[in-house]
C-alpha cells in the first residue's frame, strides 16, 4: 500500500495586514460596513495602494511560500523534489505557465510541471494530481503550491470609490498570497496522511456565481462603445453573493458528510475542521449549518481574507502547530465560480 503524506508546509503573505479602516480610505466604503456585512478585519495585497504599485508578483509568492515548505520538511535538497503541481486563477501570465517560471526559480531542471486553473478548489485538485503521480509512478517527493494574487483585477489608478458594490466587494473579501506543501511517499517521517481527497463537478445547467474576465476574448458587441461603457457591461469581476450565501453552507454539508460516509467516521471521530472560507460571517454560518462544533474549526480569513488557492495551506500551517498524533481531519472547499465541491481527509501520523 502506498502512503502519501504532507511531510512540510509553508506559506507567504505579502507586506503587511490591510485594515478595514485603510480599506474605507482606499475604496470609501465604510468601515463599520465591511465589518458588518463580511466580518474580515484584515487582508495581505501585492500591490501598494499609496505608492500605486505591484510589489509582488505570483511567482514571487509562490516561490517564497515553496522555499518555506522546503525548509520546514525533512528533504536535504530541492533536487530530491520529483515533480512540481501548482494552482491559481490568476497566473502570471498566459503563457509561460507560472509553474515552470516556479521550476526555473528553484533550479530544478529535467522534472514535470502541472498547472491547474481553478479558484478555491484548486489547492485540492492540486494535492489530488500530486498524490496520484507519486502513486502511480517512482516518484518519491512532489511540490505543490497554490497561490492567488489579486492585482490581475486592480487598475491602481482608478477612483475605486465610484465602483460599483459588485466589483468592490471582491477587493473586501479577497487578499493575496501563496501557500505549499511537501508531499512524500512511504516516508516515516511525522506528517498529515491524505487518506482521501474528493472532487466533484456540481455546475450542470447552473449559472457561475463568480466571473473574473482577464486579458480575455473582447465579445463582438463591443463595436462602438466606449472603453468605460465596456467595463461596465464586462467588469472584469462580478460576484453573486446572494447565491454563494445560499449554495455554499448547503454543499459544505453534503461534502463534509460524504467524506465521513465514505471513511466510515462518525461526526465525532473528526479531531478538526478546516471550513471554506468566504468571508468570516460566512465561514461562521457554515460552520452552524454544518452543526460543527467550533473550537474543532481551523479559520484565517478574518486575518487574512480570502487568498483562493492559498488558502487551505494557511488552514494546515496553523493547525500544524496543535494537532497531536492520530488527529483526524476533515477539510472543504466550495468552488462557486462553476460549482465544483472537493474535500479531504488527513489524519497525523
Amino acid at each position: 500500500m502506498t502512503d502519501i503524506k504532507i511531510t512540510g508546509l509553508g506559506t507567504f503573505l505579502p507586506g503587511k495586514p490591510i485594515t478595514n479602516k485603510e480599506m474605507e480610505t482606499v475604496m470609501g466604503v465604510r468601515e463599520d460596513w465591511i465589518e458588518q456585512m463580511i466580518g474580515n478585519t484584515s487582508r495581505y495585497y501585492a500591490v501598494n495602494f499609496q505608492k500605486k504599485t505591484v510589489e509582488y508578483d505570483l511567482i514571487d509568492l509562490c516561490e517564497k511560500a515553496a522555499l518555506k515548505a522546503f525548509e520546514n520538511s525533512s528533504l536535504e535538497s530541492l533536487h530530491e523534489i520529483d515533480l512540481i503541481v501548482l494552482s491559481t486563477a490568476t497566473p502570471d501570465h498566459l503563457m509561460p505557465a507560472t509553474v515552470n517560471l516556479l521550476a526555473d526559480r528553484l533550479g530544478l531542471q529535467g522534472i514535470p510541471t502541472y498547472q491547474i486553473q481553478a479558484g478555491c478548489s484548486g489547492a485540492l485538485q492540486g494535492l489530488d494530481v500530486a498524490q496520484q503521480f507519486l502513486k502511480a509512478n517512482s516518484y518519491k517527493n512532489a511540490l505543490v503550491v497554490g497561490g492567488d494574487v489579486c492585482n490581475k483585477y486592480m487598475d491602481l489608478n482608478r477612483d475605486f470609490k465610484k465602483l460599483r458594490s459588485s466589483e468592490l466587494i471582491n477587493y473586501l473579501l479577497f487578499g493575496d498570497g501563496a501557500g505549499a506543501a511537501i508531499l512524500s511517499k512511504n516516508t516515516e517521517e511525522p506528517g498529515f496522511k491524505l487518506i482521501e481527497i474528493f472532487n466533484q463537478f456540481e455546475g450542470l445547467n447552473r449559472e457561475p456565481a463568480q466571473v473574473m474576465n482577464w486579458l480575455g476574448n473582447i465579445p463582438s458587441d463591443v463595436q462602438g462603445m466606449s472603453s468605460r461603457q465596456i467595463s461596465k457591461k464586462y467588469p472584469s469581476a462580478k460576484e453573486d453573493y446572494k447565491s454563494i450565501e445560499k449554495h455554499v453552507p448547503q454543499l459544505t454539508k453534503e461534502m463534509f458528510y460524504t467524506l465521513l460516509d465514505q471513511n466510515n467516521w462518525e461526526k465525532d471521530d473528526v479531531d478538526h475542521f478546516l471550513p471554506p472560507q468566504l468571508g468570516w460571517h460566512m465561514t461562521k454560518k457554515i460552520i452552524e449549518y454544518t452543526d460543527l462544533d467550533y473550537k474543532k474549526t481551523t479559520n484565517c480569513v478574518k486575518e487574512t481574507g480570502n487568498n483562493g488557492n492559498a488558502l487551505p495551506y494557511v488552514q494546515l500551517s496553523q493547525l500544524s502547530t496543535k494537532v497531536k498524533e492520530n488527529d483526524k481531519i476533515v477539510g472543504v472547499a466550495i468552488e462557486s465560480s462553476k460549482w465544483i465541491k472537493t474535500g479531504f481527509v488527513l489524519q497525523y501520523v
